[in-house]
Order: C-alpha cells, then sequence, then structure tokens
C-alpha cells in the first residue's frame, strides 16, 4: 500500500520524504487555507519533495472553468494530479484531461456507484472519505470493500485512494481488504509506528546496557 500525506505543511512533508514513508501528498483548498501559503507556491514546493503524485485540487464546479484551472495546475510540475470532485462536470473533466495523459483523482466519493463512475472517466484515484462516511452512520470500510470487489471484476485501473483517514485502524482495515493508497496527516502516518510493546522493549534494553558500562561509540 502506498502512503500519501494529507496536507499542506511542507516541514512535515519533508520530515516524512526524508524517512521514505511517504509515496505522494494530497492537497485541498481547506488544508491550502490552514498553510496561510499561496496556492500555486506551496504546490510547486511540495512537488519538488515527493516523486510521486501530488494531488491539486481545481474549485471550479464547472467543467469548462475546471479545465482552464487544471491547465494552469499541470504546468506546476511533471507529478501534479488534477483533483476533481465526483460531480458529472467533474467526471467530464476527468476524462478530458486523463485522455491526455495527466493524473487525475477524483474525490469525495461517497458510494461505490460513484467509484464505477469515475473508473469508467478513466480516474487515475477515486478518494473514497471513511471518516466522514462512517461520521454520518454509514461504514467507510464496507464502502472500500464494494469499491475493491468491483473494480477486480472489471479489471480496471483506477486506483483506490482510501481518504479521511482518522487513525491507525482505519489503514490497517484499508491494508487487509486491499486499498492502493491511503493519504492520511503526517500525525496519523507516525502512530503507526507506536506500539507499548517496543516502547516497554527499548526501555528493557536501554536499562540492561546501562549495566554494562560499555559504549559503542569510542574515540
Amino acid at each position: 500500500m502506498k502512503f500519501f500525506a494529507d496536507t499542506a505543511d511542507i516541514p512535515a512533508i519533508r520530515e516524512l520524504a526524508e524517512a521514505g514513508l511517504v509515496d505522494g501528498v494530497t492537497t485541498n483548498p481547506s488544508l491550502i487555507a490552514k498553510s496561510g501559503a499561496d496556492f500555486l507556491e506551496v504546490t510547486r514546493e511540495i512537488c519538488g519533495l515527493v516523486d510521486g503524485p501530488v494531488s491539486a485540487e481545481v474549485v471550479a464546479l464547472d467543467h469548462a472553468t475546471m479545465l482552464r484551472e487544471a491547465e494552469v495546475l499541470r504546468k506546476i510540475a511533471d507529478n501534479v494530479c488534477i483533483k476533481v470532485p465526483l460531480t458529472i462536470d467533474g467526471l467530464k473533466t476527468c476524462r478530458a484531461l486523463t485522455g491526455e495523459g495527466t493524473m487525475v483523482n477524483v474525490t469525495l466519493c461517497f458510494s461505490a456507484n460513484q467509484a464505477l463512475l469515475a473508473a469508467k472517466a478513466g480516474a487515475t484515484f477515486v478518494s473514497p472519505f471513511v471518516g466522514r462516511h462512517d461520521d454520518n452512520g454509514f461504514d467507510g470500510m464496507s464502502l472500500i470493500s464494494d469499491i475493491r470487489l468491483i473494480y477486480d471484476n472489471y479489471a480496471f485501473d483506477t486506483e483506490i485512494l482510501v481518504a479521511s483517514v482518522r487513525h491507525a485502524t482505519h489503514v490497517l482495515e484499508a491494508a487487509r481488504i486491499g486499498a492502493d493508497v491511503a493519504t492520511m496527516p503526517p500525525a496519523v502516518i507516525k502512530t503507526l509506528a507506536n506500539h507499548v510493546l517496543t516502547d516497554k522493549g527499548l526501555e528493557g534494553f536501554a536499562t540492561d546496557w546501562g549495566t554494562t558500562g560499555q559504549t559503542i561509540l569510542r574515540d
């Protein structure tokens, strides 16, 4: 499974990239607003930090304006992935852009039928929002399972990019189902390394090592 960082925080992305823990980045208007940075400049900087796809979202709602915005965004870097909403206009834009070889992430997916449409439109990625799905009384992981089954039934190339990931269990369940990508805040990525037994083991090793009076680093 690939990990994408869902953020526009440059230092956080740099830290994860240097550790080899991030394969791409997803942004959206809310994350850009939170960063307080210029949209085009921060996207350009992110694209220089990671080799994988960097999702940059259009804000228009109509097909013609989406295409115009996408033209600006895809000139930023070769690894820009245009993010469009799962609407009819968004799907039309997806079809046009992927037909020209541009990566497209179709976002705000909340049903398997929507995901089916995204795949038929040639989406590179589809982003089902599991956390928001859970918030509204639905089972986000059942949605991922349904999409995985449908995509496998017809050998669609569209990758399932699990979004709105809130905790490590979401990541584990998505990996079990066979999702292609999970995008999550940097803090969630870091929690995947946490385990109480790891902490206890390190504490024990440190205590035992201290009794030896030895050191590895010597002048």
